[in-house]
């Protein structure tokens, strides 16, 4: 099958890069040209247009900053949309705005799937990510081989949308975690603490989760750069406030949240790296929450290994 790949930023560039290391025949196209050129010295295909892709590949995979950028991309591709075409939604978007594109798509006879990934930049650089998708069996089957290419976990989630919502409500439960490491971490030197010490006790013990073994690593070298921005945190639990007011959840923590990165926003840019919102609490405390022996960038050290089908507990 030929694949094209929309989108090749900090997300996009890495899956498509572990697709075409693998040997997929992969097109490519970004509005950055830059971008283009370096994947066609490796090997892939220039892609005129998101029209084009879909024309002359069989499965095309977006991977776009907004749902608005992916509304872009879909009406350029819809024309050539027909019987055995796959669109593949890997942005992080609405539940709603992917299952409105995907009918479009299933509408004139393709398939559609949203099959967002988690587990940060370094894993898809190596593809070793978690991947979920969200659609109908047959598809599912169909596209797992790339799957498995581009992740190590791959999680059928069940119909189209249902991918959507569990990706932002994995970046809930991580943005949420990455406010709580930041007021952990201030408040250990506060009260005295060796950073080095606090990180290690953090890691051994009930308190320990991905984010702490992760970003407050970044955090505390003072790079703090995991290749994600403040506006994109904002983004994402902003979707996520939007699936729980549709299905009526009285939310606490969440609106705390979009008030905390709003103000960071305001305070250092929308495109400031995510873990610097430990900015606000150094600020308000004068601390400096660094220490040394920390990496400034995260890096998968796991060897890359074919992706597998993860199956729910009870669906054995």
């Amino acid at each position: 099958m030929k694949v094209g790949f929309i989108g090749l930023g900090n997300v996009g560039g890495k899956l498509s890069g572990s697709l075409l290391r693998n040997g997929v025949d992969l097109t490519v196209h970004d509005l950055n040209s830059d971008l283009v050129d370096a994947f066609v010295a490796k090997g892939a295909k220039r892609g005129e247009n998101p029209a084009q892709l879909m024309r002359d590949c069989d499965a095309v995979i977006t991977c776009l900053p907004s749902p608005a950028a992916s509304d872009a991309v879909m009406q350029d591709m819809l024309p050539e949309v027909g019987p055995g075409k796959i669109w593949m939604e890997m942005s992080t978007t609405d539940e709603a705005e992917a299952k409105r594109l995907g009918a479009m798509v299933i509408e004139r006879g393709g398939a559609a799937v949203d099959c967002p990934v988690s587990g940060g930049c370094h894993r898809a650089d190596t593809g070793n990510i978690a991947i979920f998708a969200g659609c109908d069996r047959a598809t599912f089957d169909r596209i797992l081989p790339f799957l498995k290419t581009m992740g190590r976990r791959i999680l059928h989630t069940g119909e189209l949308g249902s991918a959507s919502v569990l990706k932002v409500v994995t970046n809930f439960l991580a943005t949420a975690n990455l406010v709580t490491c930041a007021e952990a971490l201030t408040t250990c030197k506060a009260a005295g603490m060796d950073l080095n010490t606090a990180f290690e006790a953090i890691k051994i013990s009930s308190g320990t989760s991905f984010v702490h073994e992760t970003e407050s690593q970044v955090i505390l070298n003072g790079s703090r750069d995991i290749s994600f921005t403040m506006d994109l945190v904002k983004k994402d639990i902003g979707l996520f406030q939007e699936v729980a007011d549709r299905a009526g959840v009285p939310l606490e923590i969440n609106p705390m949240l979009i008030k905390i990165f709003e103000d960071g926003i305001s305070r250092y840019g929308e495109r400031e790296l995510s873990p610097n919102i430990i900015r606000r609490l150094e600020d308000a405390t004068g601390l400096d929450i660094t220490a040394p022996g920390f990496p400034p960038e995260m890096v998968d050290d796991e060897a890359e290994e074919p992706g597998y089908e993860v199956i729910p507990k009870g669906k054995e």
